[in-house]
């Protein structure tokens, strides 16, 4: 069972694959010191897409040895993502990584039309977290892409986090739908949707992995809660995900942990390849992570 990120290192090593990671605009320190050190540990095979002058004056800076890098020299940042999306498009590619463009232009080449990733599912953000408290990696979505989920988008960020999480090797996930209360509300309409994708579980309607809700937080990660509370349940005091009923519920609870110290890593599923997309606010192991949990899918 995967119980750290650590774990997570291990299996990307350990691929006698590597996966090609390009990095859309590549002259971003902090971006390209993550994938060097994704390179340096045999993780990835790199390829930088950007203002090649810049990518050498920071290589030269800060001693990125890049000989072995393929470097495509492209100084607008739009042609950048267009010629990173193509090699992912084209098959040349198999991870997308933000550098230095706003996500607005990353994400508008993602959904390009004619020449984009799109494949008819939804975009969502998938985080992964260790925290010290927790018996195992506790994963959260969404907290960065859909600001207020109806039934319909919760379906699309379930199939793409349950998709997910079996080829990482986390095989018929336990997932718990968390809202205020664990009882059904009709003044509170994410008790009611969850409710529903529980029983659509149940039903087979959302596959390979076992949803229950509503859950509260407490009693989704704590078997001692949901005992007192009187809750039966393969899922509560045991899940490996927790879908949020909106984005301030995840954004809060994504930096609650950060600010504990937990280890994190992230990315942007629903599009032909998954995407790396942190901020500057992420750390340099949280920029690393995110690289490695994308080569291990």
């Amino acid at each position: 069972m995967i119980k750290k990120i650590l774990d997570l290192h291990k299996i990307a090593v350990q691929r006698a694959d590597k996966k090609k990671l390009v990095l859309a605009v590549a002259h971003d320190l902090h971006s390209l010191d993550a994938v060097y050190k994704a390179y340096k540990k045999g993780i990835i095979i790199p390829i930088l897409v950007g203002d090649s002058s810049k990518i050498y004056k920071l290589s030269n800076k800060y001693k990125f040895d890049l000989k072995d890098f393929e470097i495509i020299d492209e100084r607008d940042k739009k042609e950048a993502v267009k010629i990173a999306v193509n090699m992912i498009r084209n098959g040349k590619a198999d991870i997308l990584m933000k550098g230095n463009v706003g996500t607005a232009i990353l994400l508008k080449g993602i959904l390009n039309d004619n020449w984009g990733l799109k494949t008819g599912n939804l975009l969502s953000h998938f985080a992964i977290f260790e925290i010290e408290s927790y018996h195992k990696l506790i994963a959260v979505s969404d907290v960065a892409m859909n600001i207020s989920p109806d039934l319909k988008s919760k379906v699309g960020i379930l199939n793409n986090a349950s998709d997910f999480m079996n080829r990482i090797g986390i095989k018929e996930p336990k997932i718990a739908v968390t809202c205020a209360v664990e009882l059904v509300n009709e003044k509170m309409p994410s008790t009611i949707d969850a409710a529903i994708l529980s029983k659509m579980s149940q039903r087979g309607q959302i596959r390979n992995c076992i949803i229950d809700g509503p859950l509260a937080f407490d009693n989704a990660l704590s078997h001692e809660s949901a005992k007192y509370k009187g809750i039966i349940s393969e899922v509560a005091g045991d899940a490996d995900m927790l879908l949020m009923p909106n984005i301030e519920a995840g954004n809060m609870l994504y930096k609650s942990f950060a600010l504990t110290g937990a280890k994190i890593a992230a990315v942007i599923l629903g599009a032909k390849a998954p995407v790396v997309l942190t901020s500057r606010s992420d750390s340099e192991e949280t920029k690393l992570n995110s690289i490695v949990l994308a080569a291990v899918s």
